[in-house]
């Protein structure tokens, strides 16, 4: 069997007499922005009306009611506990071409400082208390997180930062405020559902594997992950609870046998692209989000039980990290991303997260890696090198 092997996306280095070249949006304090496989999205909260907020499951009946014109869109986050968000109502919502590249610019590079919270010594201990938990039943899986803190020399953009992210593998690339002066920044590889009309998409994603520069090795671990039986077990929990929540929905639902190989800059992941046609043609993009958040590939299974693992296990609150950034118009059709492979900004410090899925079979040391390589998503576009 032969894989195609996408590139690698290196960090580019500025030579002399490189021309910058600016990221031509206007990003206020209220934007959401959001770069999709088709199209840009800036949002900006109206004037007239406070963004809506609450829990997912009130959100739809809200938005519905809160989008009375064609043309309108509903906009933002919502967090990975479900039951807090964060909507922006745009009566005229900007459209543009996706972000494909990189850009550059003339500032000078901060200097970093890193601190890994949990220490790895620490995460490696959660994960192996997992690991006891899921040997003893009931559990079957739970993501753990852990958190990577940098401290720039200097205060920090947006613009500037979110600049660095787009390449020819990135999905979707957000910037969205989460209060005064904060926002969440990333580049997720994974969409939790889209609504179209009556037609239905989601691409689950678990089990996983770090690239690698050398394409033989590059080549090697993907082959590995197909044929990994831990992973294609982690990816089985998460398709089919994904298939059995939409499952109501659809009046069709096709899901592929096996899952295929997606590639990032830096990552190997089993994917299963699922579509459906909706059997009322009235349910919207947020009571399909409802429905599945947060899937096994975030949280675990069972939900409530891997809820707890993760907050008894994990030091730091996850707040947006591994909810959901999109949007909604006034017809229902929207596209509802896990907020992944991201950070919070404030001022000059960058929180990054990043999380691994434990299941029978996980080796601790392992799972540690695979958060450094995901963390490495926004690393390598900050030109961060470390080994936390």
């Amino acid at each position: 069997m032969t894989v195609s092997t996408p590139p690698l996306i290196p960090m580019r280095t500025p030579v002399p007499g490189d021309a910058p070249v600016p990221l031509s949006i206007d990003i206020t304090p209220s934007t959401l922005v959001m770069s999709t496989p088709a199209h840009l999205l800036l949002a900006d909260d109206n004037d007239e009306q406070a963004p809506l907020t609450g829990p997912l499951t009130a959100l739809a009946s809200q938005v519905a009611t809160a989008l009375h014109q064609p043309g309108m869109a509903a906009a933002g986050l919502i967090a990975f506990d479900a039951e807090s968000s964060r909507l922006a109502l745009c009566s005229a919502p900007r459209w543009a071409d996706p972000l494909l590249a990189p850009y550059c610019f003339g500032c000078r590079h901060p200097s970093w400082t890193l601190k890994a919270e949990p220490e790895p010594a620490a995460y490696l201990a959660a994960v192996r208390q997992a690991q006891e938990m899921i040997k003893a039943g009931p559990l079957h899986k739970v993501v753990l997180a852990r958190t990577m803190v940098l401290e720039a020399d200097r205060p920090l953009s947006v613009k500037e930062l979110l600049a660095h992210l787009p390449g020819p593998n990135a999905r979707y690339v957000y910037a969205a405020p989460t209060g005064e002066d904060t926002w969440l920044i990333g580049a997720s590889p994974e969409l939790l559902v889209s609504r179209h009309g009556r037609t239905v998409a989601t691409t689950p994603m678990a089990g996983s594997a770090p690239r690698s520069f050398d394409p033989t090795v590059d080549q090697a671990r993907a082959l590995a992950l197909q044929g990994s039986a831990k992973d294609l077990h982690e990816h089985r929990l998460v398709v089919d609870a994904v298939a059995r929540a939409l499952a109501p929905f659809c009046e069709h639902l096709y899901v592929p046998a096996r899952p295929e190989l997606t590639a990032t800059s830096t990552m190997w992941h089993l994917s299963t692209p699922i579509t459906g046609r909706l059997r009322d043609p009235g349910t919207c993009s947020l009571t399909l989000a409802a429905a599945l958040h947060p899937t096994p590939a975030v949280c675990g299974t069972p939900e409530n039980l891997a809820r707890e693992v993760i907050g008894a296990l994990e030091p730091v609150d996850r707040g947006f990290y591994a909810g959901l950034v999109g949007w909604q118009d006034a017809a229902g059709d929207g596209e509802w991303a896990l907020a992944l492979r991201c950070g919070v900004l404030s001022g000059d410090t960058l929180r990054l997260y990043a999380g691994a899925g434990i299941v029978v079979g996980s080796e601790a040391e392992a799972e540690l890696a695979e958060t450094s390589a995901k963390f490495s998503t926004l690393l390598r576009a900050l030109r961060v090198h470390t080994d936390l």
